[in-house]
């Protein structure tokens, strides 16, 4: 009967942790029972390195060894597959537990979660031990549902510029932008990324949901921009959304409809046959975020506001 993976793992993972010189794969072939089953040569080569692999992906530190007469060898040392001693109070422990389960929806899961199991094994205490928490009920969630997500996340994690195509919101046609990446943020339900904008020459921040294709890494692999100490994601996209306001706008809204803008809204007045008026903060931006709306929303002053909301429409209609 064919031996199960999950116990040929854990035999070659104990065979390379409790020797004391490095084992040939005639060795290892000969001590593990799974690989004397192999039909040929070819068949165990496959099946021994898919096995290391699989070893070193769950976090098993595998050297490989070149001996005088070069005979390749293999071994796990002890000392480099132990964790240092790990001190961490209940706070510590219980934001870990739930960071690890933000990531629930992006490829981190699995590292995650890995992680997380390796720190309960060498004694971090359980979330649930640490806290009494009547708010221990809460799961916290970062949704990603953008392809882009995850290249962007390793570009800007190793300082890699890349090449998008991305749709403005008063433009049907994507344009093509080539960004040195700075950092990813959620802000209200939506990704955000900044970064340098060679094309534009300055920092900019665009929505993960207005890139369309795929992400590719620029061949000139160098930043051309400091990277700020500090990004203000969130306090930029509130400046082009029109939330840092010192206006106000008036505008009419179908009813049951636009809840953004209805949370938004400093005043509403049911006017009937379907619309309500809303009196709504106006700063940089508002006229591409009520482009959004398309039809549901009319703007009744200030004038250039409509002004601006009817070239972009025009715009997108030509488009």
């Amino acid at each position: 009967m064919a031996i199960a993976k999950a116990e040929r793992l854990m035999n070659l993972a104990l065979c390379l942790l409790g020797t004391r010189r490095p084992l040939s794969k005639r060795e290892l072939r000969g001590s593990i029972e799974a690989y004397l089953e192999a039909g040929s040569d070819d068949s165990f080569n496959r099946m021994f390195e898919r096995d290391k692999d699989d070893l070193r992906e769950l976090g098993l530190v595998i050297e490989t060894v070149e001996s005088l007469d070069g005979d390749i060898g293999y071994l796990a040392r002890r000392d480099s597959n132990r964790l240092p001693p790990i001190t961490l109070d209940a706070e510590e422990a219980a934001a870990l537990g739930l960071a690890a389960k933000v990531w629930q929806q992006a490829r981190l899961a699995g590292a995650a979660s890995g992680a997380l199991q390796k720190l309960r094994a060498a004694g971090m205490p359980e979330a649930e031990d640490a806290f009494e928490l009547q708010h221990s009920a809460l799961e916290p969630r970062i949704p990603v549902h953008e392809a882009a997500f995850e290249p962007l996340m390793l570009a800007c994690r190793d300082r890699r510029p890349v090449l998008f195509d991305y749709r403005k919101a008063n433009s049907a046609r994507p344009e093509q932008r080539h960004v040195e990446p700075w950092t990813l943020e959620c802000w209200r339900g939506h990704w955000y990324l900044a970064g340098f904008d060679r094309s534009r020459g300055a920092e900019r921040v665009f929505r993960l949901s207005r890139i369309t294709g795929k992400v590719r890494t620029s061949r000139s692999g160098a930043f051309t921009a400091p990277v700020p100490d500090v990004v203000t994601v969130r306090e930029t996209v509130e400046s082009w959304a029109g939330e840092t306001a010192t206006r106000t706008a008036r505008i009419r809204l179908r009813s049951d409809c636009g809840y953004p803008l209805r949370s938004r809204a400093t005043e509403v007045r049911e006017l009937g046959d379907g619309w309500d008026e809303l009196e709504i903060p106006y700063g940089h931006g508002l006229d591409a975020w009520l482009v959004e709306f398309g039809p549901d929303v009319v703007v009744l002053e200030p004038a250039d506001l409509r002004a601006d909301v009817v070239d972009r429409l025009r715009a997108v209609a030509k488009g």
